[in-house]
C-alpha cells in the first residue's frame, strides 16, 4: 500500500524482497537495505520511506513488512542506499491499562536507527491523547511533525586505528562535553565548532595530551530529543540525558549537513583520538528513554511494544515504574528490550572504535525487584560478552530507586563513579571536623568499597567534580547555588554542595580572597592527580572555568556552560600538567594493588612499610590520632620499593618514595619530617601554595622540621632511600 503525505503525487516504485529478521535496523549491504523491527503485539507493520518532491514536499511511501519471525517484522527492498529518511507505523491493539499504545497514525522512529535527521515539532500529534484528557486517545498523523531515521553508509576506511587499550592505573580521564569544550576555541575554525570534527582538531588534542589525558568521556552523543517544556522557556537540552537513539551519534554535534554524515565524522573523530593515543569512553544513557510518563509523546518504543521495552507498575499498567525521576525505566528485564542495550553496546564498540562506557544511573539497569542484584541479567551479559566485557565499564552507581546509593555494589569487572571520594575531599578542604581517616580512605584508592567485591584500586573513578554541580573555580567562589537562569526560581540543583566561597560569595576583587580561591583549587587538583585510582577532571576545571554559580547546567547550551578559552586561567593549567607530569613518571601514584600497611622486604634488610601515616609532630599515625575530631592535617609516606606489581615483561615495578603533607588548617604547621629508615633527605617537588614547582634548594634533611602554609598540600621525594 502506498500513501502520499505533501505536495507530491509521485510514488516509489519499490520491490520487496522477504529479507531478514537479523540484525535488526536497517542495514545496507551494497545493493539494497534490510529492514527488521521488533513487536511481540504488532498485528501489521508498515515501513515508510520519505523523499522530497520537486515541489519541496515530502513523499511517503509506505510498504507492508512482508515476514516476521519471532516476532521480529523485516524485508529488504533492492536500491535503498544511505541517507534514504525512513520510519514505522505499527498497527496493534491500544488499551493503556493493558499496557498497550499501539496507533498507526504515529510515526515511529526506528529504535536501531544508526542516524537520525530532523527536529521533533512538538505538537498535539506526536502525542498518543488529547491534551488535558490523559484517558483519550488521539489520531492525529504525526509523520511532518517527527524527525525520520536514516540509513548509513556502514563502510568507513579506518586504516590502522587500534585501541589504546590503557590500564585503568594508567588512565587519566577527561569528562567534556562535544560543544562546551570547542565551541569558543579560538584555534577552531567557526563552521566546526561544537562539532565531533572540533573534539578532532588539534587544538583540542593538543591540549588533553598536555594534560596527561589518555581517555575523553563525552557527555551523551546517542541521539535526544531537545524537551518542550525546555523550549517553551527558550532554553534546550545541553547535557543530553534523554536519549532516543541508542545506535545513533546526535546530529546536532555534526559538521555534515548530508543525513547520515555524522557517522562517518563521528569515526573520523575517534580515528584521530586513537591515533593521539586517547581513548573515547561515551556516556550512555541505557536506563531510560524521551518518551517520558505516561503523558509523554509516543516516539519510538511506547508505540511499537510499550509492555516490552518499558517497566510499567504491575497492578496498573497505565503507569511506568520510574527509577530514574525522568518518567520511565528501559525494561532491561525482557529479552528484547536487554538485546537493544547489548546490540547498541557491541555496536558502539565494534563499528564505531570506542573504547568503553560511563552507565548513567546505572543502578537502574540491575534492579530485579527491588535491590541492585550484581547477579542480574544484565550483568550476567555483560560478564559472558566477549567484545563488552573487554572494554572500560564505568558505573554511576546510583538512581532514585530504594538503597540507591550503589557505591561499592558492582560486579569485579566494573568501576565507579566514586560519590564518596567527592564528598570526602570536599569538606577535608574546606575544614571540616572529623574527616581524617575517610580522607586516608579515599586517598588511596578506597579499599573499603571496593575490596571485598574483588576489584582493585583503580576500581574507584575519583573527582571532586563532574559536570552535575559547580565547576571547580565555583566550588570554591559559592557556597549557595545560582540557577535563576534556568527558569525554575532556583529551586532546582542541589543545595548540598559541600562548597565554601573563601569568606566573599561569587566574583571578588580582594586579592587575599582570589589568592586563597586559587590555591584551593591546586589542592584539589593535586589531591586527585595523587590519588590511588583513576582521576577524572571535568573540562575546563584546569582552566578556572566558571558557571557563575550555577550548579545545574543541564538546559543552558550558551556561555553558561561553555568553556571561554580567551578568559583560561594559564597559572592553572600549568600547574594542572606539572601534577599529571609527576602522577605519570611515577608508578607509585599508580599502583593497581592496595596498600598493606605491611612492611616490604628490601635488599636484605628489615623492610619499610608500603605505606605509613604520620601525626604533624613526625610520629606514626594511632588509632586515637584518627579518631580525633580536630585533626585537619597528616602525612603520608609512599613507599617506591614498596609496589607489588610487575611492568609488562614481569620485571618489579620500583619508584622513587615521596612524602605528602596534607594541612587543611587555616594555619600554617610545622610537620616533622621521618626519621633517617625511611630516607636520609626530602626534596619538595609541589607545593600548592604557589602556581609553580618549587625552586630545587638543598633537601631537607631527615628529623627537620618543614612549614607547611595554611591550607596547602606539599610533595616531597625521596632524595636517597636507605639501604
Amino acid at each position: 500500500m502506498t500513501q502520499i503525505a505533501g505536495s507530491s503525487r509521485t510514488a516509489l516504485a519499490l520491490e520487496l524482497w522477504p529479507g531478514k529478521a537479523y540484525p535488526l535496523g536497517a542495514t545496507y549491504d551494497g545493493s539494497g537495505t534490510n529492514f527488521a523491527l521488533f513487536s511481540e503485539v504488532a498485528e501489521k507493520v508498515e515501513l515508510c520511506l520519505f523523499s522530497d518532491d520537486a515541489a519541496g514536499g515530502t513523499v511517503e511511501t509506505r510498504v507492508t513488512l512482508p515476514e516476521v519471525d519471532g516476532f521480529v517484522w523485516h524485508g529488504f527492498i533492492p536500491n535503498i542506499e544511505p541517507g534514504q529518511r525512513y520510519g514505522y507505523r505499527v498497527y496493534g491493539p491500544y488499551d493503556p491499562a493493558a499496557g498497550m499504545r499501539c496507533n498507526p497514525n504515529k510515526l515511529l522512529l526506528d529504535p536501531y536507527s544508526k542516524a537520525i535527521d530532523g527536529n521533533f515539532d512538538w505538537n498535539q500529534s506526536l502525542f498518543g491523547y488529547n491534551f488535558g484528557d490523559p484517558d483519550s486517545r488521539n489520531d492525529d498523523d504525526s509523520a511532518d511533525s517527527m524527525p525520520k531515521s536514516v540509513v548509513i553508509n556502514p563502510f568507513f576506511d579506518w586504516g590502522v586505528d587500534r585501541p589504546p587499550n590503557h590500564e585503568y592505573a594508567d588512565t587519566v580521564i577527561y569528562e567534556a562535553h562535544v560543544k562546551g569544550l570547542t565551541q569558543t576555541h579560538p584555534d577552531i575554525p567557526e563552521q566546526i565548532r561544537g562539532t565531533y570534527a572540533a573534539v578532532a582538531h588539534p587544538a583540542i588534542i593538543e591540549h588533553l595530551t598536555s594534560l596527561g589525558v589518555n581517555a575523553i568521556e563525552l557527555m551523551p552523543v546517542h541521539h535526544f530529543a531537545n524537551d518542550s517544556t525546555l523550549i517553551d522557556k527558550g532554553l534546550s537540552n545541553y547535557w543530553g540525558y534523554n536519549t532516543i537513539g541508542f545506535l545513533a551519534p546526535d546530529a546536532k554535534y555534526s559538521s555534515n549537513p548530508n543525513p547520515g554524515g555524522q557517522v562517518q565524522e563521528f569515526k573520523a573523530m575517534v580515528r584521530a583520538l586513537h591515533e593521539a593515543n586517547i581513548e573515547v569512553i561515551l556516556d550512555v544513557v541505557y536506563n531510560h528513554t524521551a518518551e517520558g510518563n505516561h503523558l509523554g509523546p509516543t516516539l519510538s518504543m511506547r508505540g511499537i511494544d510499550n509492555a516490552a521495552y518499558y517497566r510499567l507498575v504491575d497492578d496498573d499498567k497505565r503507569y511506568y515504574m520510574d527509577y530514574t525521576g525522568t518518567g520511565n525505566s528501559l525494561n532491561a528485564g525482557h529479552p528484547h528490550s536487554l538485546q537493544l542495550i547489548m546490540d547498541s553496546l557491541r555496536y558502539w564498540v565494534t563499528e564505531m572504535h570506542v573504547d568503553g562506557f560511563r552507565f548513567d544511573l546505572a543502578s537502574t539497569l540491575a534492579r530485579e525487584f527491588y535491590d541492585v542484584d550484581r547477579l542480574s541479567t544484565f550483568f550476567e551479559l555483560v560478564q559472558q560478552d566477549p567484545t563488552v566485557s573487554q572494554v572500560k565499564l564505568i558505573a554511576e552507581p546510583w538512581d532514585v530507586g530504594p538503597g540507591g546509593y550503589q557505591v561499592g555494589n558492582f560486579p569485579p569487572q566494573w568501576t565507579e563513579w566514586n560519590g564518596k571520594y567527592r564528598d570526602t575531599v570536599r569538606d577535608f578542604w574546606r575544614g571540616e571536623p572529623a574527616t581524617l581517616d575517610e580522607f586516608a580512605y579515599r586517598l588511596t584508592g578506597s579499599a573499603d568499597l571496593y575490596e571485598h567485591t574483588a576489584r582493585r584500586p583503580v576500581a574507584s573513578i575519583n573527582f571532586v567534580v563532574a559536570h552535575d554541580g559547580f565547576t571547580l573555580r565555583d566550588l570554591v567562589s559559592y557556597n549557595e547555588k545560582h540557577n535563576e537562569a534556568n527558569g525554575e526560581d532556583n529551586n532546582d540543583g542541589e543545595s548540598h554542595n559541600r562548597s565554601w566561597n573563601c569568606g566573599v560569595e561569587g566574583p571578588s576583587d580582594d586579592p587575599e580572597v582570589l589568592a586563597l580561591r586559587s590555591k584551593q583549587e591546586r589542592n584539589f587538583l593535586t589531591t586527585l592527580l595523587l590519588s590511588q585510582g583513576v582521576p577524572m577532571i571535568c573540562h575546563g576545571d584546569e582552566l578556572g572555568r566558571t558557571q557563575g554559580g550555577n550548579n545545574n547546567g543541564y538546559c543552558q547550551d550558551n556561555e553558561i556552560t561553555w568553556i571561554d578559552w580567551a578568559s583560561a586561567d594559564t597559572e592553572l593549567l600549568d600547574f594542572t600538567r606539572m601534577v599529571s607530569r609527576l602522577r605519570a613518571e611515577h608508578p607509585v601514584f599508580r599502583r593497581r594493588r592496595f596498600f598493606s600497611g605491611k612492611p616490604v622486604g628490601r635488599r636484605g634488610q628489615a623492610g619499610l612499610p608500603d605505606i605509613a601515616w604520620f601525626t604533624p609532630e613526625g610520629a606514626e599515625m594511632t588509632g586515637e590520632d584518627w579518631g580525633s575530631g580536630f585533626a585537619k592535617s597528616v602525612g603520608v609516606y609512599l613507599n617506591g620499593h614498596g609496589i607489588p606489581d610487575m611492568d609488562a615483561r614481569g620485571q618489579r615495578v620500583i619508584d622513587d618514595s615521596f612524602l605528602l603533607f596534607f594541612n587543611a588548617h587555616h594555619e600554617p604547621i610545622e610537620f616533622t619530617l621521618p626519621p633517617k629508615k625511611f630516607a636520609t633527605a626530602w626534596q619538595p617537588v609541589v607545593s600548592s601554595a604557589a602556581p609553580v614547582a618549587p625552586e630545587p634548594g638543598e633537601p631537607h634533611q631527615a628529623g627537620a622540621t618543614v612549614s607547611v602554609e595554611a591550607r596547602t598540600v606539599l610533595v616531597l621525594r625521596a632524595e636517597s632511600n636507605p639501604g
